[in-house]
């Protein structure tokens, strides 16, 4: 199995329903790519504000396998939900922080 983690530093001017519409969208990509185990996202709540430099939003996919995870990065819906969120973050791709973990 795969995690595909990413770290997110939306600009300020981005509200809760901007983003809670982009996490729907990845999550439908479950039913779009098969070998998805799981999507999940969270807040952030780490105390060590310093060190978060403001990555206070994340999501993560769970893939079957890596052949998976490189179907998900080659996705024209997953590129271009991916361009959206870049379009929302501080920095734009500075913004983003991805993680590739087998746990």
């Amino acid at each position: 199995m795969i995690r595909h983690l990413v770290h997110l530093r939306f600009r300020g001017d981005v509200d809760a329903t901007t983003k809670q519409k982009l996490y729907e969208r990845l999550a439908a990509l479950s039913d779009r790519i098969e070998g998805i185990v799981d999507f999940q996202h969270r807040a952030n709540v780490s105390v060590e504000v310093p060190l978060v430099r403001g990555f206070i939003d994340m999501f993560w996919f769970d893939f079957r396998d890596a052949g998976v995870r490189d179907a998900y990065l080659a996705d024209v819906e997953h590129q271009a939900i991916g361009a959206d969120i870049v379009a929302c973050l501080e920095g734009s791709a500075e913004g983003v922080f991805v993680c590739d973990i087998e746990p």
